[in-house]
């Protein structure tokens, strides 16, 4: 889980312990302790682990200051920008607990936004706990989770129950998309977890619990999840001039903000105080360098395989006719390493020049339509892949990037038409086969769901639990056969809850 417990904190690890003993069936920590050593955990009982060796202390409208800077400087400035256009929002809650935080921004939303039924909005809450998960999907809330709230909170946006709790309306309900992922070890962002293209990411009292290492590699990834302009939002504890060299700190009143500049870091929109009142925790948890840490990531941006995993890079939508057309395949490897590092505006201008030759390679092509989806730019990134998929019909793999396009666009017909498509030219295409059972999920289509996530996992067995799957952004067979058994967990929940 990335989690780390310095001495100071060894009072609250054995208290986590104990109280995990009781569910994992113990009868004291030192007997639980000493099972957690002897073999690893699988993934249902690191969730259930992680739920008591974590603090969901949360509640509406928490952390004040931030949210009224929202409300009044931040999302007015990105509706200004969006609206008359693409009337488009990405929001990402991550480690959302119990439920509070990102239904606190749907109703902040619901407030700010008169013509918001003309909006694609887009909360995604995910945590790794599943109690937490269940907790927040059904919506239901005790007076506690009201402290320090206004009041006018409760009174327009719930609804009072029969034993006296209070449940959220619906229509706030609905702008909330939960999910289960791991921080510290899922590939985002990610097609896969629609964790691409964020416009707002809310990762707060989650940093604080991570080591040094997994907390540098957790922000690199949120950062490449942002739009280039976009936000990470931070809880006061954890701001820190150390940990966050890649992006721009914006010092507000009362909060300090980080953007992505499209320019980098170098021209920062304010300076920092000298000291601040977040910094001392962060300080003491990690060491302060100062240099600017760059993290390799392979090719786990959003849609950033360098290939389709089915056939060989370099094809040309021509043949080659003179060695100066080699230059190209130079230009594409410098465009695929900006990309790598989430420099997608720079990327794009060296694949332009590249795909605007004749005889441009597939690849570049290919890879064009995936910077242009990081950058929420859907249409272009369409138009894109289409010319891939004119260039190569029978690519399995491009068909599964249009379906990922598509599926971003809210296009779930055609997404489903481009995946049966990758799957009729490659019928062991496993992560096909998994998009299809989570796009039956959503339009109610269980049986349909549970037959297509059986061939994955068929598909999955036959495979080394470490051997990387094509199109999957460096995940494995073994993470995916996780994922889908926590997917089905889900679904059996939500049959019993119904």
């Amino acid at each position: 889980m990335g989690l780390e417990f310095p001495i100071e904190r060894f009072s609250d690890l054995a208290q986590g312990i104990a109280s995990a003993a009781r569910e994992f069936g113990f009868h004291d920590a030192r007997s639980c302790a000493e099972w957690l050593l002897s073999a690893p955990l699988d993934n249902r009982q690191i969730e259930l682990l992680a739920g008591h060796l974590t603090v969901g202390e949360t509640y509406f409208f928490r952390d004040p200051e931030s949210l009224e800077i929202l409300a009044e400087q931040t999302l007015p400035a990105l509706i200004r920008s969006r609206r008359g256009a693409r009337q488009r929002l990405r929001i990402w809650s991550a480690g959302c607990s119990t439920g509070e935080e990102p239904y606190s921004l749907a109703i902040l939303l619901s407030r700010i936004l008169p013509d918001l039924e003309d909006w694609e909005i887009t909360i995604l809450a995910t945590d790794i706990n599943p109690r937490w998960r269940q907790k927040a999907g059904a919506g239901i809330y005790r007076e506690w989770s009201f402290r320090n709230t206004p009041s006018w909170v409760k009174e327009k946006y719930f609804s009072r129950t029969a034993d006296g709790h209070f449940e959220i309306l619906p229509s706030v309900k609905r702008m909330v998309s939960l999910a289960y992922l791991n921080l510290a070890e899922d590939s985002y962002p990610s097609p896969l977890n629609n964790t691409t293209a964020m416009d707002l990411i809310f990762c707060r009292n989650v940093l604080m619990y991570f080591a040094r290492e997994r907390a540098r590699k957790v922000i690199q990834n949120l950062h490449h999840s942002l739009l280039d302009g976009g936000w990470l939002i931070v809880s006061p504890s954890e701001t820190s001039h150390v940990l966050f060299p890649q992006f721009v700190a914006v010092n507000f009143p009362g909060a300090i903000f980080y953007r992505k500049d499209i320019q980098g870091p170098q021209t920062p929109a304010c300076s920092l105080p000298a000291q601040t009142t977040g910094d001392a925790p962060l300080a003491d948890a990690f060491e302060p360098k100062l240099e600017t840490v760059t993290f390799t990531q392979g090719l786990s941006g959003p849609f950033l395989s360098a290939g389709n995993g089915h056939q060989p890079l370099g094809r040309d939508l021509g043949q080659r006719e003179s060695p100066a057309e080699d230059v190209a395949s130079d230009g594409y490897l410098e465009a695929l390493a900006l990309s790598e590092q989430g420099r997608y505006a720079e990327a794009a201008e060296r694949l332009i020049e590249i795909c605007s030759h004749d005889r441009a390679e597939v690849a570049a092509v290919a890879l064009l339509a995936r910077v242009y989806a990081n950058q929420g730019n859907l249409s272009e990134a369409l138009a894109w892949c289409e010319k891939a998929i004119a260039a190569d019909k029978l690519d399995a793999g491009l068909h599964y990037l249009r379906a990922t396009i598509l599926q971003e666009r809210g296009l779930l017909e055609g997404a489903v038409s481009s995946l049966k498509r990758a799957l009729y030219l490659d019928e062991n295409f496993a992560l096909a086969h998994f998009a299809l059972g989570n796009l039956a999920l959503r339009q109610g289509k269980r049986t349909e769901s549970e037959k297509h996530l059986a061939n994955a996992l068929s598909l999955l067995g036959a495979c080394g639990a470490e051997e990387t799957l094509p199109e999957s952004e460096g995940m494995t067979a073994g993470r995916l056969m996780e994922i889908i058994a926590a997917t089905n967990r889900a679904s059996a929940r939500g049959k019993e809850s119904r």
